[in-house]
């Protein structure tokens, strides 16, 4: 039977031959579109602990945040190699020697197999993609996660973005003239776009040299420039089978040899504004392998 679409479970049994999981860091770092350098605030639908897990305000070190997650992931999925995931913020965004030691900490020991590196197009230059280069030679899998969310400049300006379609260009070319793996991270439901301008979003990745792809609906959390839009009655989400129906479609467009890395969003709960479907991460999940499956959809078929 056809697979509907290129897991990254897949992706991660293929070169390790058994389950690896991904544990969830923050490093510490800032954004320059929170620190005065491009903007403050960040962007219009960004939470206070820039989509991570807040550890570095409790004063936990990465190594002590490696640990315990793989602890905790070996207990609940019987796990044995580990990906280091700096999640929070932008984990690019910092001098080369202190980006070093921080992904150096993360390497507890033999069972961390590769890092992912969360960051934004507008924190990758030449030094970065020699730091990152030199632990993909050293053996390790490297991802690289780059934020985009949408080709769309009009789009970006809206959300607050800080950087342009231009700018994640110009890293995606230093990065793959490293030989770095790059995930590209795209939102749908951003303001001002219909599906044209999302489908538009993924046709536009599907030409270029990326290796994996992650999907989120954008939902409302609390404290962000998005709550006032929707308060204010400025803003609808999509609804569940709205965002299954894109993805689906969106999927159809990609690549076989793109990863699928994520099909939905996971927002904190006590922070959810909107909408209450966000939650439900299995059920959107199924809902979307559903929707192909009913509308005879698979990765890669509007390429054949």
């Amino acid at each position: 039977m056809r697979s509907l679409y290129y897991s990254l479970n897949q992706f991660l049994k293929e070169r390790f031959g058994e389950r690896v999981q991904k544990v969830p860091l923050d490093a510490g770092f800032t954004c320059p579109n929170r620190d005065g350098t491009k903007g403050r605030g960040g962007c219009i639908y960004c939470n206070a602990y820039g989509s991570g897990t807040g550890a570095a305000r409790k004063g936990l070190s990465v190594r002590e945040q490696m640990l315990h997650g793989m602890e905790h992931m070996a207990r609940r999925y019987g796990a044995r190699k580990f990906l280091a995931y700096f999640q929070a913020f932008s984990n690019t965004y910092g001098p080369s020697d202190l980006l070093q030691r921080r992904y150096e900490e993360a390497l507890v020991d033999e069972r961390v197999v590769g890092l992912c590196v969360g960051t934004r197009p507008d924190c990758v230059d030449e030094a970065v993609a020699e730091v990152l280069s030199g632990f993909r030679d050293r053996g390790l899998l490297v991802w690289v996660e780059l934020g985009l969310q949408s080709v769309h400049n009009e789009t970006l300006l809206r959300i607050n973005r800080g950087h342009t379609f231009e700018d994640f260009l110009s890293a995606l070319e230093l990065l793959k003239a490293r030989g770095l793996l790059v995930c590209v991270h795209i939102i749908f439901g951003l303001p001002g776009e219909g599906p044209l301008e999302m489908l538009e979003t993924v046709r536009t990745l599907a030409r270029l040299p990326i290796d994996g792809i992650k999907f989120h609906e954008l939902y409302v959390v609390k404290g962000s420039g998005m709550e006032k839009l929707y308060r204010e009655g400025r803003y609808r989400p999509l609804t569940q089978g709205e965002y299954a129906d894109l993805t689906a479609e969106a999927i159809a467009h990609l690549p076989p040899r793109v990863v699928i890395q994520r099909l939905t969003g996971d927002p904190r709960p006590e922070e959810l504004v909107a909408p209450d479907w966000a939650r439900d991460k299995t059920g959107t999940r199924r809902l979307i392998e559903e929707t192909m499956l009913n509308r005879g959809l698979y990765q890669g078929k509007y390429l054949e």
